[in-house]
Order: structure tokens, then sequence, then C-alpha cells
């Protein structure tokens, strides 16, 4: 029986859409404001979510630490 591929979904892009380069000239004032609160709000989710692995990590290399 053959594999059917057409379900498997293609795997992530290296660079997510909302990072890809867009001619930013072809954007009025406004979409480019709407793109910066966009983009920082995009920071704020990583940033919180790099915080919870590091505290995560961190709960773990206290765990495992030789005493």
């Amino acid at each position: 029986m053959a594999l059917d591929t057409d379900d498997i979904a293609p795997p992530p892009s290296r660079a997510p859409d909302l990072v890809q380069a867009v001619d930013l000239d072809r954007l009025s004032v406004h979409e480019l404001e709407a793109r910066v609160l966009v983009l920082k709000a995009e920071i704020v989710r990583v940033e919180a979510k790099i915080a919870a692995k590091q505290a995560s990590q961190s709960a773990a290399d206290a765990f495992f630490r030789p005493r």
C-alpha cells in the first residue's frame, strides 16, 4: 500500500510569515504602524516564552544538580 502524502503538512518555514521581507515602500503609514504593533506584540510573546523556558531549565538544573 502506497503512502498518501497529500495529508502530510509541509514542514514549517524557518522564517515565520510575520518577519518575512515585505516591500515597505508599498505600505501606507497606517499599515506600517499596524505592522509595528503586530511585531511588538510578537516580541512580547516570544520574550515570555524565552522566560518560561529559562525558568524550566533552571528548575531542571536545580533538580539534577549533584548534592
